[in-house]
């Protein structure tokens, strides 16, 4: 029997990955709307920490929401409508789960240190050194050249290892371990795996072309004027392929090993191996303007392009195999 249109979309929307999708749209509009309103409170609280006396996480706080730019009232506005129509989301889940005779599927390990500190080196060992050996392969082709002073040590310290650790156990915990692990008690795995991945790789880059000017980010459709040009960014297939696909990927792979170990903590290795790699290439190297691969092989860093994308898609299939050490069941779908 064949659908027609109206009926396919229907049909999509009643299912787990199109409440995913309807979740992250709805989002996106929440965000859109409380974003300005979120705008002029931070504005305000750096003002009034600026004149008067404050208590020290205020006037840090308010030093910076004064700094931050729209932009990022936008992110953190889009993660709170997130939370905030979590509940939303899990009901209708359970709805559909409940109406095709099916119920909870998460499961989680109870696991040694020794196996944890295991996981997240293995993690980070995979994830980190297939990241380095294509920027290595992209040394050699002539692609990124060595910067003319290289960084001292607390540099690196400060640049790359500190905020590697702090990343990968903050965005962990949220979006493999909060969203994703509430979403896995009413939904399948597919489904949940793709709802967080779509939602971590949205914030990603929630962020206008460069260049874009809101002109009073505190009016009322200030979010929705931002929103459109986030959304225009997308329709571009080389920032769509370059960028936003890495990042889905990335999101893809990590939440699939959260799955497969039923713990945080090869997901964590992962993260973190890729954000050493990431942050110490960047550091120590620098692109070469002009070159054959630029910007559909690789773009201005290692996270952006077809090469970048491909190197995910090996690390996974390494992952395939390396997770057979630590699931401790077969993976839901």
């Amino acid at each position: 029997m064949a659908w027609s249109k109206p009926a396919r979309v229907k049909r999509f929307f009643q299912s787990e990955v199109g409440a995913a999708v309807a979740w992250v749209a709805g989002s996106l509009v929440l965000a859109a709307v409380v974003s300005p309103w979120l705008f002029r409170a931070g504005k305000h609280l750096a003002f009034t920490a600026e004149v008067s006396a404050m208590p020290a996480f205020l006037e840090w706080l308010g030093d910076a929401c004064g700094r931050a730019k729209f932009g990022r009232y936008f992110n953190r506005a889009m993660l709170l409508s997130a939370l905030f129509l979590l509940p939303v989301l899990l009901r209708r889940i359970r709805r559909l789960r409940s109406a095709a005779g099916l119920g909870a599927t998460d499961s989680w390990s109870r696991l040694s240190w020794s196996s944890v500190a295991v996981q997240i080196v293995i993690g980070c060992v995979v994830a980190g050194g297939m990241l380095w050996g294509l920027g290595a392969i992209l040394e050699v082709a002539g692609a990124y050249v060595p910067k003319p002073s290289p960084p001292s040590l607390g540099k690196l310290v400060s640049k790359v290892l500190i905020p590697a650790v702090a990343a990968s156990l903050l965005e962990e915990w949220l979006f493999r371990g909060v969203l994703l692990g509430l979403w896995l008690r009413v939904a399948r795995a597919a489904a949940a795996g793709i709802g967080s991945a779509l939602l971590f790789a949205f914030l990603h880059f929630l962020e206008p072309p460069a260049g874009t000017v809101i002109a009073d980010p505190g009016q009322a459709f200030a979010g929705f004027r931002l929103l459109g040009k986030i959304l225009l960014h997308f329709t571009d297939p080389l920032f769509f392929v370059a960028d936003f696909a890495t990042l889905l990927a990335v999101g893809l792979i990590l939440a699939w090993a959260r799955v497969r170990t039923g713990s945080l903590w090869f997901s964590i290795g992962l993260h973190a191996g890729w954000i050493i790699v990431f942050k110490a290439f960047n550091l120590y190297y620098q692109t070469v303007p002009g070159h054959a691969l630029y910007p559909w092989g690789v773009g201005e860093s290692l996270r952006s392009g077809i090469l970048p994308l491909v190197t995910l898609g090996i690390t996974a299939a390494i992952c395939h195999f390396v997770l057979r050490l630590f699931s401790p069941a077969r993976p839901p779908v």
